[in-house]
């Protein structure tokens, strides 16, 4: 199997420098950390893949193959790149790879077996995303009316926004969200090791809004090549009536402006159609219906991700594990 290590899968991606967050080699860091093995291959200097493993019983795993830097369709992927996919599979145990391609619904056509149709997706399908090539005043012209209105009563009422390194405090301030929108947070030693790993690189900012020094919202934003993502954002319940989350978030669009991105990724929104999620957002408050009140006023478009596809391995232990999850439902 050409596994590369975290160095020459690094110098690998500099030939695909669109990588989404997913693939890049500090991801596989962070995830090594939290319980999954990543790999790393590259096919004749042309192609590669960067697996993460989860561990099963019976020694066995889950494989996972985030947003690969190719279409699972493309031509150009030979027989013999799948060939060393299922060695490395077999070799770690896998029950069955998911792959969720790097593509929205309108580009993928699911090829016949060995894929199938995954029931599950990993990463939030449906998202928003905002085109920020333009200049300034022509992104904010494109959001609602009352995201811009909130944008610039924040900074009237003396909402600040600056780069930010308190992880604790950040922590604290997810904990309190997680708790008021009923979502999941990751430990504290998370957040950190993610900051560690890709701050350095230039790829991640930790930006807080505060007032009169006090912090009232924090954000992390990712960013590589063209793309950014908002990938995950906190607030307290004070001062809310300044607004300080939607100054936060411009400022975030704006630091991806400066490093050249061209489109900015919210990241995760309910999973219905424009129409039903128009049509619904304003009795909803199940879920992330909250989280697209609020995203939905920056202008973005609402786009759904490919649906992951699994390469089964072991049927038995598959149909077992689908049976597994659906019941957790």
């Amino acid at each position: 199997m050409p596994e590369v290590s975290l160095t020459e899968w690094n110098i690998f991606l500099e030939n695909h420098p669109n990588a989404h967050l997913l693939q890049m080699g500090e991801w596989g860091e962070l995830k090594n950390n939290f319980g999954w093995k990543p790999v790393r291959f590259v096919l004749n200097n042309e192609v590669g893949a960067q697996i993460l493993f989860r561990r099963l019983p019976l020694a066995l795993t889950l494989g996972y193959m985030p947003k690969p830097a190719f279409s699972i369709q493309q031509s150009a992927i030979s027989d013999d790149f799948w060939k060393e996919v299922d060695s490395v599979c077999k070799k770690n145990h896998a029950v069955f790879l998911k792959v969720e391609s790097d593509v929205w619904t309108e580009e993928f056509i699911l090829h016949p077996s060995p894929f199938v149709l995954s029931p599950h997706n990993i990463q939030p399908p449906r998202s928003i995303v905002i085109s920020i090539n333009d200049n300034e005043e022509q992104i904010l012209a494109r959001m609602k009316p009352k995201c811009r209105y909130n944008i610039r009563l924040a900074e009237k009422k003396g909402i600040t926004v600056r780069a930010w390194d308190d992880i604790p405090a950040f922590h604290e301030m997810m904990t309190v969200t997680g708790g008021r929108d009923k979502f999941g947070v990751h430990s504290q030693e998370y957040y950190q090791r993610a900051y560690e790993l890709f701050h350095p690189k230039g790829t991640c900012e930790l930006l807080v809004a505060e007032f009169e020094g006090k912090p009232l919202a924090s954000l992390m934003v990712f960013a590589n090549g063209e793309r950014a993502w908002y990938v995950y954002g906190a607030s307290n319940d004070q001062e809310r009536n300044r607004m300080p989350t939607y100054l936060l978030q411009w400022e975030a669009i704006r630091w991806a402006k400066a490093r050249g991105c061209d489109e900015y990724d919210l990241w995760g929104v309910p999973d219905e159609n424009e129409e039903t999620l128009e049509a619904q957002f304003e009795s909803r408050h199940d879920g992330l219906w909250g989280v697209y009140r609020f995203k939905r006023g920056f202008g973005g478009q609402v786009k759904r991700a490919a649906q992951a596809v699994d390469r089964v391995y072991n049927p038995l232990l598959y149909w077992a594990y689908l049976k597994l999850i659906g019941n957790r439902e």
